[in-house]
């Protein structure tokens, strides 16, 4: 069966020269952007719960933009008043631009990894390891605490929001043909939507190692597996995957 229809279970780009928009022009096909997931921010009452003391840390490691309204957000809550003196060290330079829009951009206070991942931080963190650290996380963050583990810094990661499913609507089509995931907890929500799901025709793509597994622990069938492509972007990977699947692999 051709692939005409694509859910990505990802938000809309912000920018509309994505590459998946050239995927949908080039490919002949039609891009659904529609998450099956969202993120809710825990309470005051939920975080303190977790007997955590903000102020006993002197640096906090971020590896998303999430992480960052969260830990505000509590700060807030909890009438915490961050000091300058707090450092502050993202997976990728993104986040670290993003802080200014709670703080002062100063490169003495924020680091980032230099590849863009959450490896390439590990030793700016083992070269400031007399901070200890609080590590903003959701509660699904757990594949990089090896990382950390190994590292043997002293810190302690801190629950601040929880990843949920994205109820479908009664009357919302689900008429695709090919679904692209990135996480495990996309895979719980398809089931949860769709507890009597049959898979038949549809293609079911995933990204990321634990994405993967958790289809074919589903009892589902992966037909695209993302990360044996990992020097490929996750577009050029779709891309080549659609063109070989409808005939277009000349022009893949």
């Amino acid at each position: 069966m051709s692939i005409k229809k694509i859910l990505i279970s990802q938000p809309r780009p912000q920018s509309d020269k994505s590459p998946y928009f050239d995927i949908e022009k080039n490919r002949n096909v039609e891009i659904v952007f529609r998450p099956f997931i969202k993120v809710e921010g825990l309470s005051s009452k939920e975080f303190r719960a977790q007997k955590i003391s903000i102020p006993e840390f002197t640096a906090v490691i971020f590896t998303a933009r999430t992480a960052v309204d969260n830990f505000f957000r509590l700060c807030e809550e909890t009438r915490y008043q961050v000091p300058d003196t707090l450092k502050y060290f993202c997976s990728a330079e993104s986040i670290g631009l993003y802080l200014q829009k709670y703080i002062p951009f100063r490169k003495r206070k924020i680091f980032h990894s230099p590849t863009g991942k959450f490896e390439g931080l590990i030793p700016l963190l083992q070269k400031h390891h007399k901070e200890k650290y609080l590590f903003a996380v959701s509660d699904v963050n757990k594949d990089i605490l090896a990382n950390l583990e190994k590292s043997k810094l002293q810190y302690t990661r801190a629950v601040m929001y929880r990843t949920v499913p994205n109820d479908f609507g009664p009357d919302e089509k689900f008429d695709y043909d090919m679904l692209v995931f990135f996480s495990p907890e996309g895979i719980k929500s398809l089931l949860k939507n769709f507890p009597d799901f049959e898979q038949g025709g549809i293609k079911i793509a995933t990204f990321g190692i634990s994405t993967a597994q958790s289809v074919i622990d589903a009892g589902l069938r992966l037909d695209l597996d993302g990360s044996a492509g990992a020097q490929k972007s996750i577009t050029a990977t779709l891309d080549q995957f659609i063109a070989e699947v409808n005939g277009d692999a000349e022009t893949a």
